[in-house]
């Protein structure tokens, strides 16, 4: 028995190694700092999705009443802010692009992203969308580093200005660089995004800092679609593991009363 719990833990253990290992040696992603308890921001997040995704991606699986109520979005300012045609606020957040004229136009229908941020985790989708690029070789006129010869094209381009590609670093030496390690020299209009170094040829609407904050604030409200009970949870799980502390507090003078005659 002995030996057959110590094959079936070697296996486990060999088969997590390998799948550690894998996830290893993925691309460099950036890290993302949300504060998902920071209703500005999931609203700021909510604006840009509504205003440059929704017209291609849905969010099926959500409605607006509730984003409304759980971001403290007024039902006045959800109607004039992030509805634009015909929806009621009990409706789910589809696009109005049709499947096939999406297919026709892109190659693929753009995938719905409610669940965006569970699949991908947010790291991915924060370095995602900073990592597009002016590519004249592509369809669309863009690429994105961290997905190679993505239909999509930049969305946010206005935003964030358009930039070229300059190069990749290692995904060695990109994983292990930090806020507190010293990256590779880069010009003073270059920027490092996971191992990819960017060039900006055009400035967009935002400085690069503003831009960053921005999609740090769309990458938390796809976190919030993708588990709108989160904020509930959090809350919720810090009055429960208090009435445990309490209960075991109770529960360690009860047993102290019951075993105080006991030799």
């Amino acid at each position: 028995m002995k030996r057959f719990i110590l094959v079936v833990f070697g296996f486990v253990m060999t088969v997590s190694t390998s799948v550690f290992a894998a996830g290893g040696s993925n691309d460099a992603l950036d890290t993302v700092h949300m504060n998902m308890s920071d209703k500005a921001s999931l609203q700021r997040g909510a604006k840009l999705f509504v205003n440059y995704c929704l017209s291609c991606h849905s969010a099926e699986y959500s409605r607006y009443a509730r984003v409304a109520e759980d971001l403290d979005i007024p039902l006045w300012q959800l109607k004039e802010n992030l509805m634009f045609t015909t929806e009621k606020e009990g409706d789910l957040m589809k696009t109005t692009m049709p499947a096939e004229d999406a297919k026709e136009w892109f190659g693929v229908a753009p995938p719905d992203l409610t669940l965006v941020s569970r699949v991908r985790k947010p790291n991915w989708v924060y370095t995602y969308l900073r990592a597009f690029y002016q590519d004249e070789s592509s369809p669309s006129g863009w690429n994105n580093s961290l997905f190679e010869n993505v239909a999509m094209p930049h969305a946010m381009f206005e935003l964030q200005g358009v930039q070229r590609l300059v190069g990749k670093i290692d995904k060695v030496e990109a994983g292990a660089i930090d806020a507190h390690a010293a990256g590779p020299e880069l010009a003073e209009n270059q920027k490092l995004v996971g191992d990819a170094i960017f060039e900006l040829v055009h400035p967009g609407k935002m400085s690069p800092v503003e831009f960053d904050q921005a999609m740090t604030d769309l990458t938390s409200f796809l976190a919030y679609l993708a588990e709108p009970a989160q904020l509930q949870r959090k809350t919720i799980g810090v009055y429960t593991l208090l009435f445990l502390i309490l209960l075991t507090m109770l529960c360690y003078l009860l047993k102290k009363e019951y075993w105080r005659d006991v030799h």
